[in-house]
């Protein structure tokens, strides 16, 4: 029985790992080449860019500066679980902004916390 439900943890372990979105931006060679269509020489080819030249802005710009991969392999390549673009970006920039500590003066009554009433 215990081995039935290892055997199944593991396996949705796998297929949660199938469709998860690679960053193209942060992504090594090996998560590049989970994404179906990326073999090893593509994997190579968008890492050496983003190398030499620094990360990708969105999909268009992907297409562009990788020799090999139009607008329709890049489309294909997102359908498989290839992530790229301003939707990565601000997701970093939302966590960065909630990190960061507001001034004191500069919060809006509408971003103060409501107040308290205390009865005794």
């Amino acid at each position: 029985m215990f081995r039935k439900i290892l055997a199944a943890a593991a396996l949705l372990a796998v297929f949660g790992h199938a469709f998860a979105a690679v960053d193209v931006n942060s992504a090594n060679e090996d998560a590049l080449r989970g994404i179906k269509g990326i073999g090893p020489a593509r994997a190579k080819a968008i890492l050496d860019e983003r190398s030499a030249h620094g990360p990708y802005k969105d999909a268009a710009d992907l297409g562009k500066r990788v020799k090999g991969m139009g607008g329709h392999t890049v489309e294909r390549l997102q359908a498989e679980g290839l992530a790229v673009g301003p939707a990565n970006a601000q997701a970093a920039q939302a966590k960065v902004a909630q990190a960061t500590p507001a001034k004191a003066g500069a919060q809006s009554v509408a971003q103060q916390p409501p107040a308290v009433a205390v009865k005794k």
